[in-house]
């Protein structure tokens, strides 16, 4: 039994359910890159709660929380970080950016340029900036949650492939609910006097995080279970539709998201339905559409969910 995944699981719902509503799905994703260890793209239209939803992840990890606004002008300096000269020691220190924090809100990523773009990807990947030959360690549970409009393109750069294989995770977030929505008029339409803020939100206990990620190592994965991940990335690497399939390294975050959903569930063993689960928030922004796919409406998700159901299922 994957007794401290459930208790985390628990505690974050509950914790992040203090400030945020309706966005128990959400909740659920973070979770699974906080276990994995993963970042998280977040797609949806402004207004919906994104960075309260950082935030509120941030202080239930007792970590340090930044935020970076994409901009065209923005510079990859500006995130990561300076040398200036400190008259006191007459030499070069250097002075870090907003990188440097267990939480990072990259806040329309697609609004910065290519350059800073690609400066996040040492930092997504190996947890470290390069500075002037220099090598500096970010935080071990650093987690980037970039988030984007995806009904807004003036003035915006698209993701290179690169960088949307380093998120393990998109969440699309919708508008809530009507029951949710009356929910947050009446928690928070009262002005700020009235509103809960982040000190509602307690901390998780750092032990039960490192032994439910202990736990995940107990969680049996057949072999039937790999192939048919392999499956799913070679499907859709040679889809019709597609002009790039899934990654090795996709391949291996639905493996892990699989396990984890398991886990979640209870269960000692990774099945079909827990692929299938995750598979959507996992694959959907790394496929890159044909021109022709775009022409006639279609969207990722469905790209997707047709492999789901293409794909043999292992007994």
């Amino acid at each position: 039994m994957s007794l401290h995944i459930e208790r985390l699981d628990a505690e974050l719902t509950r914790e992040l359910g203090h400030v945020v509503v309706g966005a128990a799905a959400s909740i659920r994703a973070l979770l699974i890159a906080l276990l994995a260890r993963g970042h998280v793209l977040v797609q949806g239209v402004p207004g919906l709660g994104k960075t309260l939803l950082a935030k509120a992840l941030a202080h239930a990890l007792g970590g340090q929380f930044k935020r970076i606004q994409g901009t065209p002008d923005l510079m990859p300096s500006d995130i990561i970080g300076v040398h200036v000269f400190d008259e006191r020691e007459r030499s070069f220190v250097f002075r870090p950016g907003p990188l440097f924090a267990d939480v990072v809100l990259v806040d329309e990523i697609n609004r910065a340029g290519p350059k800073t773009q690609s400066a996040l990807l040492e930092a997504m990947e190996e947890r470290q900036v390069s500075v002037e030959r220099s090598v500096f360690s970010l935080p071990p549970d650093f987690m980037v949650l970039a988030t984007q409009n995806p009904r807004e393109f003036e003035g915006t750069y698209p993701l290179p492939e690169s960088q949307l294989d380093r998120f393990m995770l998109r969440i699309d977030i919708d508008y809530p609910e009507r029951s949710a929505e009356s929910q947050v008029l009446e928690r928070y339409g009262g002005g700020a006097a009235s509103a809960p803020g982040l000190d509602a939100v307690g901390q998780l206990d750092r032990a039960v995080l490192d032994a439910a990620r202990a736990e995940l190592a107990q969680i049996h994965v057949a072999q039937a279970l790999h192939e048919y991940v392999l499956d799913l990335a070679q499907a859709s690497r040679v889809h019709s539709r597609l002009l790039l399939g899934l990654s090795t390294r996709g391949a291996l975050a639905l493996l892990r998201a699989a396990r984890i959903a398991a886990a979640l569930r209870g269960a000692e063993f990774v099945t079909p339905d827990d692929v299938k689960e995750v598979a959507v928030q996992v694959m959907a922004h790394r496929l890159i559409l044909s021109p022709e796919a775009l022409l006639e409406g279609q969207c990722d998700i469905d790209i997707v969910r047709g492999l789901l159901a293409d794909t043999a299922v292992p007994r």
